[in-house]
């Protein structure tokens, strides 16, 4: 059975955040490399708003703007220690990744990051 014939799992409330700060970092590492600009905590979450209603998702305010700020701190950790080159190569990948058909080395070690950073929150709260 290959991905695509794979059944969909349901959503859990812990996955959905991880995969949002995925998005979240694919967007926020996009938009730098693409423009030279960081997205604000309040355009992050208005992102994860825009990605939560597209699967049919909902968190609270103050939970988005939680992963926009876990999401941003990664992306900065991720654009400090690449060339530009492999910045741009590795925003690509995360947003061609963002297709569930499309496997990446780089997208899985970077979605263990994002729950690693989810963790690592939920343990110092």
């Amino acid at each position: 059975m290959n991905r695509q014939d794979a059944p969909l799992l349901p959503a859990t409330a812990r996955g959905t955040q991880i995969a949002l700060i995925y998005a979240l970092v694919a967007e926020r590492l996009t938009s730098f490399y693409e423009h030279d600009h960081w997205l604000t905590e309040a355009q992050g979450a208005s992102l994860a708003a825009d990605w939560l209603n597209r699967t049919k998702r909902s968190l609270p305010l103050a939970e988005r703007k939680h992963l926009s700020a876990l999401s941003d701190d990664l992306a900065r950790q991720i654009a400090a220690s690449l060339s530009r080159e492999a910045g741009l190569l590795t925003a690509h990948e995360m947003q061609e990744s963002l297709d569930a058909n499309y496997v990446s080395e780089i997208g899985n070690a970077l979605m263990l990051e994002c729950e690693r950073v989810l963790d690592a929150a939920a343990s110092a709260e």
